[in-house]
């Protein structure tokens, strides 16, 4: 049986992750902290566990194998340092952090104590966008030219965030960005896995709606990858009907989503032709079985890991250059 603890439970995705654990015949939820007590003191109610107000006390169970971070984005770095040093798996929602000298604080304490620690990504680990990474790194396309990643919804107009407990999504303090940083933030993770290192970045970030009006609701940007390629990321809480997904154009042929064949390439008088899915890997609360019973590689965690570290480089580096209204260099991290 594997037991877990939640560190928070402010996250919107909170209630899916619990669901997950409960339907699993292996794991068990043990324990809750949450500073929103009533929050935290109903998920614990719902599910069987124990609720406290102490984190130290919920990080030294002995009981608990895995720790699941679900708190608002700037408290992960305090969540983190608090939980890295038990030595024990973690599960953190993304972003993994909000700021590149945040993400340094972390990796340097994962460095010292070797935790594993994954973030809650999942656009590249599915079988069908295991495929599509594996077809574009394979070289088929040619010499990549130009991408485009889009994940938006109309959580603005939908007035999403309204509730008590996940207004900390429209303050600037807690979530340390609006849209962008909430689904921008998949869009670039996707692209620095499937197309390499960042370099620099120009970006344009604001509020279209009128709605949350102290955050940003829609963003593009730009991004030079290392390999040449230049990458366009759409995220919005602004938008009301579309195709998202991923897009790359090679010198020999194009990879996109087709809205009734999904993921094809298409080539200058050729047929078009599927794309081949991949193997999944586990991702979320699946990732995190998976790091307790040791099935995932040193060298997966290792550049999942990398991937995630530089989204948070990336991102701060787009809201400055929105900011500023210039092109910004992404800030190097060491691994």
């Amino acid at each position: 049986m594997h037991r877990f603890a939640f560190l928070s439970t402010a996250h919107v995705h909170t209630p899916g992750f619990l669901k997950a654990i409960d339907e699993k015949d292996d794991c068990q939820l043990v324990a809750i902290w949450d500073d929103m007590a009533r929050r935290g003191q109903g998920f614990a109610e719902q599910y069987g566990a124990d609720y406290s107000g102490d984190l130290e006390a919920v990080i030294a169970r002995a009981d608990v194998d895995g720790f699941i971070i679900c708190a608002e984005n700037t408290r992960h770095l305090s969540l983190l340092q608090a939980a890295i040093p038990a030595r024990k798996p973690i599960f953190c929602e993304k972003p993994f952090t909000t700021t590149a000298a945040e993400a340094r604080k972390a990796l340097d304490l994962i460095k010292t104590h070797g935790t594993t620690v994954h973030m809650g990504y999942f656009h590249p680990f599915s079988a069908q966008m295991r495929g599509v990474v594996a077809h574009v790194q394979s070289g088929v396309l040619g010499k990549l030219t130009h991408a485009r990643y889009r994940n938006a919804h109309h959580a603005a107009y939908g007035r999403w965030f309204d509730a008590e407990e996940v207004a900390w999504f429209v303050d600037p303090a807690l979530a340390g960005g609006g849209a962008f940083m909430d689904m921008g933030t998949h869009a670039v993770h996707f692209i620095r896995t499937a197309l390499g290192p960042v370099d620099r970045v120009f970006a344009t970030i604001d509020n279209k709606s009128g709605i949350y009006t102290d955050i940003d609701d829609n963003g593009t940007a730009l991004l030079q990858c290392r390999n040449g390629c230049l990458a366009t990321v759409e995220a919005s809480w602004v938008q009301t009907g579309g195709l998202s997904g991923f897009e790359v154009v090679g010198s020999d042929a194009t990879l996109f989503n087709h809205p009734q064949d999904g993921y094809i390439t298409a080539a200058p008088g050729q047929d078009p032709q599927p794309v081949a899915a991949g193997e999944a890997s586990p991702t979320c609360v699946d990732r995190l079985v998976a790091a307790v019973e040791g099935d995932l590689t040193a060298e997966e965690l290792a550049a999942d890991l990398r991937c995630a570290a530089d989204a948070v480089a990336i991102m701060e580096a787009c809201y400055e250059s929105s900011r500023i209204g210039g092109w910004v260099d992404v800030a190097a991290l060491d691994y």
